[in-house]
């Protein structure tokens, strides 16, 4: 879609810093800003990072046309359990379906293990007279729902839920349902399951709508609060959200299907990878994004982000499309501590924005990652965020050498070192996890090392993992930021209805799919998206008969039948390492994703620099000792340069350490390259 105003804002909203990316179209240029997050109001930080970024690249709030906004407001509001007090209206009989879960046990050994979050308490759960057949077809009509409503009006509900038994086949009950809720309490927010994940799975669907349902009021609060600032000064773009699956989402979606937004922030880095896995001619990426807070690990394939039909955030299945990622708790906020066993941790806990590190003299009293760098003399205290925040270095001595070097018997900067190589290791593990999982080698991908804290640890988790080649992007501290920056919008539609995959159900499954293109291409329309600008990709789950699991398999040829087949059976080979070519396959559920293409401004590339590079010096903890490392300025870098490690490239938004054994050199996209040459 075109915009005549010809700026574009992309804000990521992480757990310590707001990252902007913007793209001004006179000239072509995508430019960087950060800003602390204002946690208790995030559109706050993001108004006053929108009004510094003006001030200091040129442009009018007037000027801005579109604002893509990433945000973690449901994530945190889920793993915090700031949710709205909810009741769940289901078929008589499966009140305990989302109580009961599945029987899968995470901690084979422990002889108590922690029980399955349940977001609404038993009391809460209300049964509605009602069956439906698998089929669609009704088996037991709706009843009487006067004591379900008065039930209903009794809990005082900030938000409800309804799933009823295959409702996906036939959503009658749950339409009707609504319609009488709405009448007994008008204003309460109601998510039904037919709308959000209308899949086969009882349980992974309750869960994903109520999600849903108890996220409304809260993410609804915070839009209201964000378009309350429209207007000021001017600024009255149009806004859209990222989704989990990569994809933008009108204000409205967004209020409806809050659920959609739970990997809004982190997609944008798995974007910006797969779009750089193509302007650096590198198909094979595995892009890590180390934040404030947490360490987002995802896998470009053949030039591809990986897509998954369902995930989960603090054990909930959410039964919906998102980017295929991997989550620990590390990033530079992660708190590094000391057990009763002596043992040195660091994360998941973390300081978060406020206070933050302890460097960064908020008030932080806990020793950090990011604390660990300060004592190792990683860091220049005054260049910090481009000198926009001083560090004080003596406070982050002082507190590892308490919290840490002294409980152990260690120096402080060995304690330091401590803490980076516990660091270190984990970030492998979630690496090497992530593509053992599909059979992938690390020896075949480059790394791909991004966001304010990546660029510290990237060679060495290289090392551990025997990867020869690391990639750090131009502005890698707001790259998610900039992959939003270059979505579009999308939106995810699913069907679940059992076909079997042979020619004498082709005109069947045709006729379905013919009709998921065509509500596709009317959301799209919903949207204000010019026809020239929409596009439908379809999909469909498919599993050998007998299975309990299904491959997501896009169907470009749709509706070809056998080139469907021939591509499941080539993604079970990838994954499973066999075939049966012979048995028989069925679809499971058809999938539809709606797009509508965003404009795609050409990039400037930076221009070289004028004067050469004049490294400097800068005493660094060595590992046993202290030594001289040359510091570079990234802006200051020429084509012909090498920085050889041990060494320091910094930038406004973020510091990289090339590791002794690599070689780091500039691409002419502005990327750094750094490849193990000993």
């Amino acid at each position: 879609m075109s915009e005549t105003r010809p700026v574009r804002i992309a804000v990521d909203i992480g757990g310590t810093f707001t990252d902007l990316q913007i793209l001004d179209a006179r000239q072509g240029q995508v430019v960087a800003w950060k800003t602390p997050t204002t946690p208790a109001d995030p559109s706050e930080g993001l108004f006053r990072g929108v009004q510094d970024a003006a001030a200091r690249f040129g442009f009018a709030l007037a000027d801005v046309g579109l604002l893509l906004h990433g945000t973690t407001i449901a994530t945190n509001a889920v793993l915090e359990r700031k949710l709205a007090r909810g009741v769940l209206l289901t078929t008589a009989g499966f009140e305990d379906v989302l109580e009961i879960t599945r029987h899968v046990r995470r901690d084979i050994y422990g002889l108590a293990p922690d029980p399955f979050p349940c977001l609404i308490e038993r009391d809460l759960r209300i049964g509605v007279p009602e069956r439906i057949r698998a089929d669609g077809s009704v088996e037991i009509p709706l009843g009487d729902l006067a004591p379900v409503i008065a039930r209903l009006k009794a809990a005082a509900p900030e938000a409800v839920a309804i799933g009823l038994l295959h409702a996906y086949a036939n959503p009658a009950h749950e339409r009707a349902l609504r319609d009488a809720v709405a009448a007994a309490l008008p204003g309460v927010p109601v998510s039904l399951s037919s709308e959000v994940s209308p899949e086969i799975r009882e349980y992974e669907r309750l869960s994903t709508t109520v999600l849903n349902a108890l996220l409304m009021p809260v993410v609804q609060r915070y839009l209201q609060r964000l378009e309350a600032r429209l207007g000021e000064g001017g600024f009255h773009p149009r806004i859209f959200l990222v989704q989990s699956n990569g994809g933008m989402c009108s204000l409205r979606r967004a209020a409806e299907q809050p659920a959609r937004l739970l990997l809004s922030g982190p997609s944008g880095g798995a974007l910006a990878a797969e779009r750089l896995s193509r302007r650096l001619e590198r198909p094979n990426l595995v892009a890590v994004d180390m934040g404030g807070t947490s360490f987002d690990v995802s896998v470009v394939q053949d030039h591809r982000i990986g897509l998954v039909t369902q995930g989960e955030v603090d054990r909930l299945p959410v039964r919906l499309p998102m980017v295929e990622m991997r989550t620990i708790g590390a990033g530079g906020g992660s708190i590094a501590s000391v057990d009763a066993s002596g043992r040195l941790t660091a994360g998941p806990r973390s300081a978060g924005a406020r206070p933050g590190p302890v460097c960064y003299g908020r008030g932080g009293e806990e020793p950090t990652v990011t604390d660990a760098h300060a004592v190792l003399g990683r860091f220049d205290p005054d260049f910090f965020l481009g000198g926009a925040m001083r560090l004080d270095m003596d406070a982050a001595r002082a507190a590892v050498r308490a919290r840490i070097g002294d409980r152990l018997g260690l120096s402080v900067e060995q304690a330091a070192e401590g803490i980076l190589r516990v660091t270190n290791a984990q970030l492998a593990a979630a690496v090497r996890l992530s593509l053992f999982e599909k059979g992938l080698d690390p020896r075949d991908f480059a790394l791909l090392s991004f966001g304010g804290a990546g660029g510290l640890h990237a060679t060495d988790v290289a090392d551990e993992l025997g990867i020869a080649e690391v990639v750090f992007p131009r502005e890698p501290g707001t790259l998610s930021a900039y992959g939003i920056l270059f979505s579009d919008l999308v939106q995810d539609l699913a069907r679940s209805r059992l076909f079997p995959a042979d020619p004498a159900h082709a005109e069947e499954i045709a006729a379905s799919l013919a009709a998921l293109k065509a509500e596709a291409l009317e959301r799209l329309a919903e949207d204000g998206v010019p026809e020239s600008r929409r596009a439908v990709e379809l999909a469909a789950d498919l599993r050998y008969r007998g299975q309990a699991f299904e491959l997501l398999v896009p169907w470009p040829e749709a509706p070809d039948l056998p080139a469907l087949l021939a591509r499941f059976h080539a993604a079970h080979r990838a994954r499973f390492s066999y075939a049966a070519e012979g048995e028989p396959v069925e679809i499971v559920t058809l999938r539809a994703s709606a797009i509508g293409r965003f404009d795609k401004p050409d990039e400037t590339p930076p221009a070289p620099p004028e004067a050469p590079p004049a490294p400097a010096p800068r005493r660094v903890w060595d590992g046993t000792a202290e030594a001289e490392w040359p510091v570079w300025r990234r802006e200051t870098l020429r084509a012909a340069d090498r920085v050889a490690g041990p060494a320091i490239i910094e930038e406004a938004f973020a510091t990289h350490v090339i590791g002794r054994g690599w070689t780091a050199a500039l691409h002419p996209d502005g990327a750094i390259i750094a490849r193990r040459t000993a």
